[in-house]
């Protein structure tokens, strides 16, 4: 199968040089059987028609959907031109621009930053899933989806993020504001880079010792794509 990487943004300089970027994260946790290939939406690149890959994973970012970057239209257009044409998997960032394309909205939490490990309750089971009620993965936002896209359906939510995980009705997508591609040891090194100006670091980076689902969500994606 091939999948199309939309890298929209960069963990900072330092964390790049230990643990590689955001589409090599992805392509890890896609496993073997997929061949990828990377767009870098900041460069401008954008597949020129959506059938040139059988689906596309939309990665996380430090923007936000709703900021002034000359990329960000573009991309909504690219995904609304994708729709039904290819499979969409959206993580944080993605998870939160595909919402926009799609006739949600998405704002600056007034409840602040997710950080840690944070466990979701499963309300809809898609047949891709599996039977787990719950499932814990690392997570790094401070935006989220206030407005749910109107062809939508959450499978997974929280007290914090009430549209946690999302499915689309019309067509083949889907999307999850955790990230089931962050090692541990990459979402600690992240968050103990922002101990200066963020609450609650020592809690957060000790949650992510705590068992965790990422290969679980992992198998899902690939279940997804693969049906």
């Amino acid at each position: 199968m091939k999948v199309g990487i939309i890298e929209t943004g960069a963990p900072p300089a330092a964390l790049s040089e230990r643990f590689g970027a955001y589409p090599a994260m992805m392509a890890e946790m896609l496993g073997a059987g997929f061949s990828t290939r990377i767009h870098d939406v900041a460069t401008g690149d954008l597949p020129s028609d959506p059938l040139d890959h059988d689906a596309y994973l939309i990665t996380g970012s430090p923007a936000g959907v709703y900021e002034d970057h000359d990329w960000i239209a573009p991309l909504k257009d690219f995904l609304r031109s994708a729709k039904g044409k290819a499979k969409l998997v959206g993580i944080c960032f993605g998870h939160q621009i595909m919402a926009e394309a799609f006739g949600g909205r998405v704002e600056k939490s007034d409840l602040g930053w997710g950080i840690g490990l944070q466990s979701y309750d499963v309300i809809h089971r898609a047949l891709w899933m599996d039977k787990a009620e719950r499932f814990a993965i690392p997570v790094s936002h401070q935006d989220q989806i206030v407005e749910q896209p109107p062809a939508s359906r959450v499978l997974a939510r929280n007290d914090f993020s009430p549209f946690a995980m999302l499915a689309y009705g019309d067509q083949p997508a889907i999307s999850f504001q955790g990230h089931p591609e962050f090692d541990p040891a990459f979402a600690k090194a992240l968050i103990a880079g922002r101990r200066d100006w963020l609450p609650g670091v020592d809690a957060a980076i000790a949650s992510l010792d705590l068992p965790n689902d990422r290969a679980r969500v992992g198998g899902w994606i690939r279940r997804f794509l693969r049906d």
